[in-house]
């Protein structure tokens, strides 16, 4: 633990969290659940969010901290730190069936679009491990920052952005060739990261510098500064309108909400001790926040930014996802990297230009 006073109360925020949280779900998959990691049981709680009760615990690696869901919504992958691994959890009956070994204290974590790797930030290595879902292993290590801690990957999947909470920036890794292409200046202690749907910005919670950091992912520069205090974790609604953030003391916790048209903070909801990560159900409408203090997952109804229900958990509980219903391509890009073959409704399609064709024709 770091000897300054202001820094060492937030050194257990740093190592506890993140982050990245991957938000997609299993075509067959009727109802919506949150996968909540309890870093201190090193389990992770699963939530059937219609009636926000706890319907199983997943035994994992020693603390988990990121969770991350992929597209089809089969597999749950999380972080576990002090085993320095990824545990792989099969959805259909939440057990464990794989556990992978990847660098020092993993934190972050996220899946590409078209679910073929997950990236991993690996705090104390200053690495990020890229695993083949198919294969459940290691195919490239790349070197960033230092400390990183959080991951998000745009909507078309080229460009993975990483935190770096020692060096206070932002590494940008080219998915095709897993090589960093870009560093970006943010706020001190670099934590959480997500990208709007849209994928036209990225949100990033500078814990130290008690503020978020707006980068315009056209031209990868800080476009906005936003005032908070201690943030960690952050999540933007399927609209790309407004991003949640979470902010933690040892005290107490809270979530800021931010209008990502003006950028500025237009909410605060209190909730429990040492708020770590954020998560937003598929239709927008609920906001799952976690709060390590109270071993305790508080829902948030976003319409009236009020809370309305509170949920316990494991020990410790730091990340969550949260599985999205699969509806019809809306747009041509989410026919790129094979995302078609996420979409069942209205029908199956067969090939990229087949979802293209519907984009384009509705039939």
């Amino acid at each position: 633990m770091l000897s300054a006073k202001r820094y060492s109360s937030r050194v257990v925020v740093c190592l506890v969290c993140l982050l990245a949280f991957a938000v997609f779900a299993s075509p067959t998959q009727a109802q919506i659940f949150a996968y909540v990691t309890n870093s201190g049981s090193s389990d992770v709680s699963v939530i059937e969010t219609v009636t926000n009760a706890a319907v199983a615990t997943v035994d994992v690696g020693d603390r988990p901290i990121g969770v991350a869901i992929s597209p089809d919504g089969t597999r749950t992958y999380v972080a576990t730190s002090n085993s320095n691994a990824v545990s792989v959890v099969a959805t259909s009956t939440n057990t464990v069936i794989a556990t992978i070994a990847v660098q020092s204290f993993p934190q972050g974590l996220a899946v590409s679009p078209n679910g073929s790797h997950v990236f991993v930030a690996n705090t104390f290595s200053n690495s990020v491990s890229v695993i083949a879902a198919a294969t459940s292993s290691v195919i490239a290590t790349v070197g960033v920052g230092l400390n990183p801690a959080g991951v998000a990957i745009t909507p078309d999947g080229s460009r993975a952005y990483v935190t770096n909470a020692g060096s206070s920036s932002v590494s940008v890794i080219d998915t095709g060739t897993n090589t960093v292409v870009g560093t970006i200046g943010v706020g001190v202690n670099a934590l959480g990261i997500a990208i709007t749907p849209d994928g036209s910005r990225a949100y990033v919670a500078n814990n130290v510098s008690d503020s978020v950091s707006v980068i315009d992912l056209a031209t990868d520069t800080v476009i906005a500064t936003v005032a908070m205090f201690q943030p960690v974790g952050v999540a933007l609604t399927p609209d790309s309108t407004r991003a949640y953030v979470t902010n933690s003391s040892e005290v107490f916790g809270s979530v800021s909400v931010i209008d990502t048209a003006t950028n500025a903070l237009t909410a605060t909801i209190d909730i429990g001790p040492n708020a770590q990560t954020v998560a937003i159900t598929p239709d927008g409408s609920r906001a799952y926040a976690a709060s390590f203090g109270s071993d305790s997952l508080w829902v948030i109804d976003t319409a009236t930014n009020a809370v309305i229900a509170t949920v316990a958990v494991g020990s410790g509980p730091v990340g969550v996802a949260v599985t999205a219903g699969i509806g019809p391509p809306t747009a041509k890009n989410q026919c790129k990297h094979l995302g078609w073959q996420t979409f069942t409704v209205p029908r199956t399609f067969k090939n990229q230009g087949d979802c293209v064709s519907f984009v384009n024709t509705g039939k």
